[in-house]
């Protein structure tokens, strides 16, 4: 009937509304650091079913039936951690992950949570913090930089050297370590370039950068993780959403127009 068509088209257009919403959010972060694209998902709702496949039909079985589909919805809206492009910044306490891992920081209330984002900076009390628009977290492991520092080497493998005035030697202060998770798609996205953990994506696996046991990438000192967004891909999608809508609200017309025609019918 047409009224279910309305009903149909409807649940497709609150769907692509939702596609509309992550594309946009796509777009709006393509210069964020170390920013993941997500993609919205979409399945189709239960079928009424007129006649069942196989049903016997003057003594025959039907090779067919009659189903008719009752609209589509967003099943999930899922991440892509595929790797963005380097940007290299030459400044000391930025670093890349190349690869697979998280850096893991806390906040002032001593949650543990997870960022690529590796655009370091130094606190007041000599911290190592990733910095945001609202607070600093500091590293976790902690790690402290001597007042007198002239300068700071990360290795590869996530070790932190730093360079004293008067001491033409390089002294260890500590180790960047990574995390990772069984299904990243789990992680809860808290904004500012965070995740957090949540049953979902099971309990982090720590280790040293570089390490192949748990298959965590390495750093790369003087570079940030640019965000893995492909605009013209984006735009594409965005018409081809745009387009997918304005067909839905001609289903939404089409369905009208012929309650109206069989009303119409009934007075005359």
């Amino acid at each position: 009937m047409s009224v279910q068509t309305l009903y149909t088209a409807a649940t497709g257009m609150e769907a692509l509304e939702t596609k509309l919403d992550v594309i946009a959010n796509n777009l709006a972060n393509v210069n964020t650091t170390a920013f993941k694209k997500d993609r919205a998902n979409f399945e189709d709702l239960f079928y009424q079913h007129e006649v069942l496949p196989g049903s016997k039909s003057d003594g025959e079985l039907t090779a067919t039936g009659v189903s008719i589909g009752l609209g589509s919805k967003v099943s999930n809206v899922q991440s892509d951690f595929g790797q963005g492009a380097f940007q290299q910044t030459g400044r000391e306490l930025d670093v890349a992950i190349e690869g697979n891992g998280f850096l893991q920081v806390t906040d002032p209330n001593g949650q543990r949570l997870f960022t690529r984002a590796g655009n370091l900076n130094i606190n007041a009390n000599g911290e190592l913090v990733i910095g945001s628009a609202s607070t600093g977290r500091k590293l976790d492991p902690p790690i402290s930089i001597p007042n007198d520092a002239v300068g700071i080497e990360i290795s590869p493998r996530g070790e932190i050297f730093v360079r004293q005035v008067g001491n033409t030697q390089l002294t260890s202060v500590g180790i960047l370590q990574l995390a990772t998770f069984l299904n990243k798609d789990g992680l809860l996205k808290l904004g500012e370039n965070l995740y957090g953990e949540t049953e979902a994506s099971g309990s982090p696996q720590a280790g040293t950068p570089g390490d192949t046991a748990l298959g965590l990438g390495v750093l790369r000192q003087r570079f940030l993780e640019a965000s893995n967004v492909e605009p013209v891909q984006e735009l594409i999608d965005l018409i081809t959403t745009q387009r997918a809508f304005e067909l839905n609200s001609q289903a939404v017309q089409a369905g009208d127009q012929i309650l109206q025609l069989i009303s119409n019918l009934k007075r005359s």
